[in-house]
């Protein structure tokens, strides 16, 4: 059984899920991917303590701050997906990388020559827990603002928040 909460960010409304224990999932409502790693059976569960660490890391993000914590998470993803969210955790406030970046990190894990930008992308845009595994701070060559699933204006503002200037 998997539980649902809220969160009403300065970006728009967020969905929080959990297992009870961890967090399992957070979206900005109606961005793509939403929902994707909730179980089939859910409910409404507004006061358990993840949430209130969510919140918690949520409301000190959104003053610009570096929350210095992270709520427990579980990443439900494939063993690759996995890989490329646990890298993003690596990335910290106010900098980026490029999908090519993350690519030869994980390859390095990997122990190949290679892990395609295209491949990460992948895994990058399918990401289930918004903002805390920063997927906003992938960029494409140059600093370009590419791809977000809750938005480009969205990642934008987010590295905005964080104090980094890019060209649209």
């Amino acid at each position: 059984m998997d539980y649902l909460a809220h969160y009403n960010s300065p970006l728009g409304p967020m969905t929080m899920a959990s297992d009870g224990t961890a967090l399992v999932g957070l979206w900005f409502d109606g961005q793509r991917h939403f929902g994707s790693t909730i179980n089939d059976e859910y409910e409404e569960c507004d006061i358990m303590p993840v949430f209130d660490d969510t919140r918690r890391w949520l409301d000190v993000y959104f003053l610009g701050k570096e929350p210095g914590f992270i709520p427990p998470l579980l990443l439900r993803g494939s063993q690759f997906q996995r890989r490329v969210w646990q890298q993003l955790l690596h990335i910290g406030f106010g900098q980026t990388l490029t999908y090519s970046e993350v690519g030869r990190l994980i390859a390095n894990q990997y122990g190949t020559t290679k892990i395609f930008a295209r491949a990460v992308g992948g895994a990058v845009g399918h990401n289930p827990i918004s903002l805390i595994v920063p997927c906003h701070r992938v960029v494409g060559v140059g600093g370009k603002i590419t791809g977000y699933a809750g938005g480009i204006e969205r990642k934008a503002k987010l590295l905005e928040l964080e104090k980094r200037i890019f060209s649209l």
